[in-house]
């Protein structure tokens, strides 16, 4: 009778889950015209997760110019746009919890020759793609290159660049291809934020704030923008300042552990033992396998005492 109560427990928590699958995922929609506004059928529609490479969609547009791309997990996606005898175009979106991202495009006519290298990049482009989601960074690297010497007008291109140069321990050389994708596509987050990472670890701080500052105006409901802003904060001596952005953080993400860690340290520092406890308890309870959990653990005897 206990191992039945015990598997129909287990049904209903999955049938539950299931259920609520779909409204954690996101989709993207729009629709893809001509400079015109005459829509065009069959544009391939190439989704890319900017963190994650092996998160890839592809769908085409139908007779009325439309897409629609379902089951999307929250995050920033590079959207990138072709179609034969069209240059193509790349964007960055977001993509919420639950909600429609809408991207309406128009695709500009070029002429043969050019296409025919916009192509070839294109194709370098996907096969960079596929070597960086296989973990084979060095030949992703080559591909990408060859890419932005074809076209150079793709930030995309650049971006997934810094991403492999960055796989293979090559700061310099990443922050380079980050900063040429920034001067292609200005409102990318994901270009500010990896910009902001790198320079950071250069103990470049005041300009990893900067970018990650601009990050944040894009992004104002992102918690790592400003989570990542605390750190660097906290890197300048700026305590009081890093104590808001950590607070900024939580106030978006009530789940935000590593959040919750720092804020507690800092009330530490501020004598006021209790809250201190409270969110160093707080983080535990979120991520007792945390690497920080055993200073956690060793800070909240302490202050018990």
């Amino acid at each position: 009778m206990m191992a039945r109560k015990s598997f129909l427990i287990f049904c209903l928590v999955f049938l539950f889950s299931m259920n609520l699958w779909p409204y954690v995922e996101g989709r993207i929609e729009g629709v893809v015209t001509d400079s015109e506004g005459n829509p065009l059928a069959k544009v391939t529609v190439t989704i890319i997760s900017s963190k994650m490479s092996s998160r890839k969609f592809q769908v085409t547009t139908n007779k009325n110019g439309k897409f629609t791309q379902i089951g999307i997990w929250p995050g920033y996606y590079q959207v990138i746009f072709s179609k034969s005898g069209f240059a193509p175009q790349s964007w960055e979106v977001r993509v919420s919890i639950s909600e429609s991202t809408r991207l309406d495009v128009k695709l500009e006519k070029v002429q043969e020759a050019v296409e025919r290298s916009l192509s070839a990049a294109d194709k370098l482009f996907l096969k960079g793609s596929n070597f960086f989601e296989k973990g084979q960074y060095e030949e992703a690297i080559s591909a990408f290159k060859e890419a932005t010497v074809l076209n150079a007008t793709q930030w995309g291109y650049y971006f997934n660049l810094g991403l492999a140069l960055k796989k293979m321990g090559e700061r310099e050389a990443s922050i380079e291809a980050f900063q040429e994708a920034l001067k292609l596509n200005q409102k990318s987050y994901s270009c500010y934020n990896e910009l902001g990472e790198a320079l950071a670890k250069n103990g470049e701080y005041e300009k990893a704030k900067t970018f990650y500052l601009k990050a944040s105006e894009l992004s104002p409901d992102d918690p790592d923008a400003f989570y990542n802003l605390g750190v660097v904060s906290t890197n300048l001596g700026n305590t009081e300042e890093a104590f808001k952005f950590f607070l900024r953080a939580v106030g978006i993400q009530d789940d935000y552990a590593e959040a919750y860690y720092q804020i507690g340290t800092i009330y530490i520092n501020k004598a006021q033992t209790a809250e201190a406890i409270k969110n160093l308890e707080k983080f535990m309870e979120l991520a007792p396998e945390h690497p920080n959990a055993k200073i956690a653990k060793q800070l909240l005897e302490y202050l018990k005492k």
